[in-house]
């Protein structure tokens, strides 16, 4: 559990090497998000800048960095894209901005959603040579628009199916590199996924 309420010009308890070594719990892809929020609020009591005005110069910055740091730590455990990134990077096996080439297989295996998707956007592009095909229904009621999210559905299912085991295997104690490679292989397929759901919902508004 975490240490009592710092006295005033004290803050040397919480400033962690990581997020979960903050929070008290064990390096996971599934955070209890009941216990995040929980421990959000427990340090930003304790750390609250009004606790330490009076405070030494030294003992208002570390209280500054672990405020930043608890800030930091709730937004990324809440979200599950962001606790992925952020383990493979506690792993230095992922930098930021990172240019990575997905397998072709994976590759190959989305031309059956990019079809679907094209075939989408051509029924909805406007110009003044091509009218949009069915200028009263919204784009989201044609049959192009469902095929393509039923592609887009079923592709994020198979991503769930296959993170899920191998996360699985990583909350059971292997933390192999191996292992490791294969999530960061998934992270960068969701967020490919993620980019044709943009494009889907960039074309179904207008």
């Amino acid at each position: 559990s975490l240490s009592p309420a710092p006295a005033k010009g004290s803050s040397k308890q919480h400033f962690m090497n990581n997020y979960f070594e903050l929070y008290h719990m064990p390096e996971t892809f599934h955070p209890n998000q009941a216990e995040v929020k929980s421990k959000f609020y427990e340090l930003s009591r304790l750390y609250h800048p009004d606790r330490f005005a009076q405070a030494g110069g030294h003992e208002r910055s570390n209280a500054l960095k672990v405020s930043a740091m608890n800030n930091e730590a709730y937004n990324t455990l809440r979200n599950s894209d962001a606790t992925m990134a952020y383990i493979l990077k506690l792993h230095n096996l992922l930098e930021d901005e990172e240019k990575y080439t997905l397998p072709n297989t994976f590759l190959m295996e989305m031309m059956d959603l990019n079809e679907a998707l094209s075939d989408f956007e051509s029924t909805v592009r406007v110009s003044p040579a091509e009218p949009r095909v069915s200028p009263v229904d919204p784009p989201e009621t044609s049959d192009a628009y469902q095929m393509a999210v039923n592609a887009l559905n079923e592709q994020m299912e198979l991503w769930d199916d296959a993170t899920k085991l191998l996360t699985a295997r990583f909350e059971k104690g292997d933390k192999s590199n191996e292992l490791l490679l294969q999530i960061k292989d998934q992270y960068f397929r969701k967020k490919y996924l993620l980019r044709i759901k943009e494009r889907i919902d960039k074309f179904a508004s207008r």
